[in-house]
């Protein structure tokens, strides 16, 4: 994949400060939704209530009718790795919930996502979610101006692979502002070809996609959802990232999930 750093925008400080707002509406909705997630209700009960929040924020949602998508937020189940759709499924002890949100506010978007356990959850499956989110961070130390994009997707693999599990390849992470969907794309490996270098006012959204089985995937025939080939657990967290000449800035910042103190485990 080639990416021409021309055609990455490159924000406004005033666009900026509109980024921030989107970004942290967004994630204030991303955890009042995880709050929601319990045993015996359903993924449309949580999508329900996204559509509560969307209006008591002020704000719409950034994927409902998007091509055609018929839901809310994105919510997905245990083996549901990204784009499911809230319905009667009924969250169940032990599962693994997968909420991505996304907004429009005040013209830009901001977009997270959080891999929430329900109860005690397998050991392995520990591990899968602790593993994914803290791939995300290694990730958003690289949104550094004068870094290669390419070395910040490397930087996802590079953590997980050696921890056992694998990397979504079909479906990657990608700029984010005015349009839900902006240059560059962002994938969750070292993409081929020549890659551009990041500069300061851009912004991204990371997000690794993660399997505690094989990478490979397939769409049930709702046409959207995205669940892995052996049906075992997989995990999504993303984050709306500034990039700047310094550290990094998180526009949708919030409390992690899963590091290994808070999932009980004594390493990764």
């Amino acid at each position: 994949m080639a990416v021409r750093k021309s055609r990455i925008p490159i924000k406004s400080a005033r666009e900026i400060d509109c980024m921030r707002e989107a970004g942290a509406t967004s994630a204030a909705i991303l955890q009042a939704l995880g709050k929601a997630v319990a045993p015996g209700v359903t993924t449309g009960e949580i999508d329900a209530l996204s559509a509560e929040l969307f209006r008591e924020h002020q704000c719409k949602s950034a994927f409902l009718g998007y091509r055609g998508f018929k839901g809310n937020i994105c919510i997905s189940v245990n083996e549901e790795v990204v784009h499911g759709i809230g319905g009667s499924r009924k969250i169940m002890p032990g599962d693994v919930v997968a909420i991505d949100v996304g907004v429009i506010k005040n013209g830009f978007i901001g977009d997270n996502a959080d891999t929430i356990p329900v109860g005690d959850i397998p050991e392995e499956t520990k591990r899968l979610l602790a593993v994914t989110e803290q791939s995300l961070y290694e990730a958003i130390q690289h949104a550094r101006a004068g870094t290669r994009l390419a070395d910040l997707c490397a930087s996802v693999e590079a953590f997980v692979a050696p921890k056992g599990f694998t990397i979504v390849r079909e479906f990657v992470g990608h700029g984010v502002g005015r349009r839900l969907h902006e240059e560059p794309q962002i994938p969750n490996y070292r993409p081929s070809g020549k890659s551009p270098i990041l500069a300061a006012g851009m912004t991204l959204a990371i997000e690794p996609m993660v399997n505690a089985g094989v990478a490979s995937v397939r769409i049930l025939d709702d046409g959207w959802t995205v669940i892995t080939e052996d049906r075992k657990p997989s995990a999504h967290f993303e984050h709306t990232v500034l990039v700047t000449s310094g550290d990094p800035e998180i526009l949708t910042a919030r409390p992690r999930i899963a590091t290994p103190e808070q999932m009980g485990l004594a390493s990764w």
